[in-house]
């Protein structure tokens, strides 16, 4: 299976290196010409975008469905230059609108799609352990199997193109939700004088854990690490689909438009570029006001 990867990104870049290591014939390409110097430095072949080899898969990392759409539809333009029986595979956290639209093209050019969002930063893309979520054709899940199985621990077909989308947003508010009300939790029990690292002890105990209790402060806040691969800016992004996507379909949901909010409520505390798990900053900091009484 020959695959090229588009977009060589700390994600793009890491499945690239692990899809060779797995024995992969692989190329990758990036439209900045730093990003392609510095994975040939470890050892991958890249190519610039105009020199677009001809694969089995296109691997898809990309930041947006606007650089989605524009590597498909203009430069370097999949939907002309690979070859007919290609598959383009996904892995961006894109609009579920776009994709389906973006879907439905490549399908009328003779390619396959397959939406493939994934979770586990770039330490997951580089150790194959991400989970991907799958949005597309059951036989072309199936073709693509042994390339999942290089890059996932673990792997959901959830529907048809787009659903994978879908489910990446609904994963994502979740999240970003989790954040903020473990961050208030802890605050509120670091203030009545229980240290957090007890107080996320008692919770991973109990019916309130999650991965944000269990992973995301020990890992990267209680450390001061911050360090996870993943911006403020483009939770903020997938914040903003999920908004769009609930409204797009008619259905209110307003703790969605509160946690919306309150991540957009400050655009310095933190910056788009800061670690999103940064967000629980400014809560965390009611704690150490003054000594509980």
């Amino acid at each position: 299976m020959k695959i090229c990867v588009i977009g060589l990104g700390q994600m793009g870049g890491n499945m690239a290196l692990t899809l060779k290591a797995a024995g992969f014939g692989v190329i990758g390409t990036d439209v900045f010409e730093t990003a392609r110097a510095r994975r040939a430095e470890q050892g991958l072949e890249v190519v610039a975008p105009q020199a677009l080899p001809d694969a089995d898969v296109y691997l898809l990392s990309l930041p947006t469905s606007v650089q989605v759409r524009e590597v498909i539809e203009s430069s370097p333009g999949l939907l002309e230059r690979a070859p007919r029986g290609a598959v383009i595979v996904d892995t961006s956290t894109s609009d579920p609108d776009v994709t389906r639209e973006l879907a439905a093209k490549v399908e009328a050019a003779g390619l396959e799609w397959l939406d493939a969002p994934v979770s586990g930063g770039p330490k997951g893309a580089a150790s194959g352990k991400m989970g991907m979520l799958l949005g597309g054709r059951e036989a072309t899940v199936a073709r693509v199997m042994p390339m999942l199985e290089a890059l996932s621990a673990k792997r959901t077909h959830v529907g048809p193109a787009g659903a994978g989308h879908v489910v990446k947003l609904a994963n994502n508010y979740l999240c970003a939700a989790h954040l903020l009300s473990a961050a208030e939790a802890v605050a509120m029990a670091a203030k009545a004088g229980v240290e957090p690292s007890a107080c996320l002890a008692g919770i991973n105990s109990g019916s309130g854990r999650s991965a944000v209790s269990e992973v995301n402060f020990p890992e990267w806040v209680l450390s001061g690490r911050f360090d996870s691969g993943f911006t403020t800016g483009l939770m903020r992004k997938d914040l903003r689909l999920a908004r769009d996507a609930a409204t797009g379909l008619g259905v209110s949901l307003s703790l969605l438009e509160q946690v919306v909010a309150l991540w957009h409520r400050d655009p310095q505390a933190p910056t788009d570029m800061d670690d999103f798990n940064r967000i629980v900053e400014p809560i965390l900091a009611q704690a150490k006001s003054e000594a509980p009484r």
